[in-house]
C-alpha cells in the first residue's frame, strides 16, 4: 500500500481518536462510566475495522459485526437496581461512538463531526429530560393518590348502601 494511503488512514485514525475522546471527556467529567480512553478506543476500533474491511474488499458483514459486538459491549454497562435501570445512556453513547468511527472509516467526515455534535446535544439535554421525568412522576403520584381516594370512597358508598360484595 502506498505511503500516501497509509498516511490518510493515520489521519482518519487520529480524527477517530479525537472525536471519541471528546465524547468520552463529556462522560468522564460527569462521572459516568466509559470515559476518554474507552470512547476513543471504541471510535478508533470501529474506524479501523471499517477501513480495513474496505481495503480487503468492502464486505458489509464487517459493519454488521461491529454493530453486534458494540451491542454486547454496551450491554455490559447496563445494570438494574430494583425498579431502576442504569447505564442505558452510556450504552447508547458507546453505540453512537462506534457509528462515528464507522463513518470516519468510510471517509464521511462531515457526518462523523455532526454526529459527534449531536451526541453532545443529546447528552446536554439531560437537565431538561430530568425535569420532564420528574413532572411525569409527580403527576403520576397525584393521579395514583386520586384513584386510591376514589376507590376508597366507592367502597364506602357501596357499604353505606348495603352492597357488600363478600356475601
Amino acid at each position: 500500500m502506498p505511503i500516501d494511503d497509509q498516511l490518510a488512514i493515520l489521519g482518519r485514525l487520529a480524527f477517530a481518536v479525537v472525536l471519541g475522546g471528546l465524547i468520552g471527556l463529556e462522560r468522564e467529567l460527569r462521572g459516568y462510566p466509559a470515559g476518554i480512553r474507552t470512547m476513543a478506543l471504541i471510535t478508533m476500533g470501529a474506524m479501523l475495522f471499517t477501513d480495513v474491511s474496505q481495503i480487503l474488499g468492502g464486505d458489509d458483514r464487517v459493519a454488521a459485526g461491529i454493530v453486534t459486538g458494540i451491542g454486547f459491549l454496551g450491554a455490559g454497562v447496563i445494570f438494574r437496581e430494583g425498579y431502576t435501570v442504569r447505564g442505558i445512556t452510556t450504552a447508547a453513547t458507546i453505540w453512537a461512538s462506534a457509528a462515528i468511527g464507522m463513518a470516519i472509516g468510510r471517509e464521511l467526515y462531515l457526518v462523523a463531526g455532526l454526529g459527534t455534535v449531536l451526541v453532545f446535544v443529546v447528552l446536554e439535554a439531560r437537565p431538561f429530560t430530568r425535569r420532564v421525568d420528574e413532572a411525569i412522576r409527580s403527576r403520576t403520584r397525584e393521579l395514583s393518590e386520586e384513584l386510591e381516594r376514589a376507590i376508597v370512597d366507592s367502597d364506602l358508598d357501596d357499604r353505606d348502601r348495603g352492597e357488600d360484595q363478600d356475601d
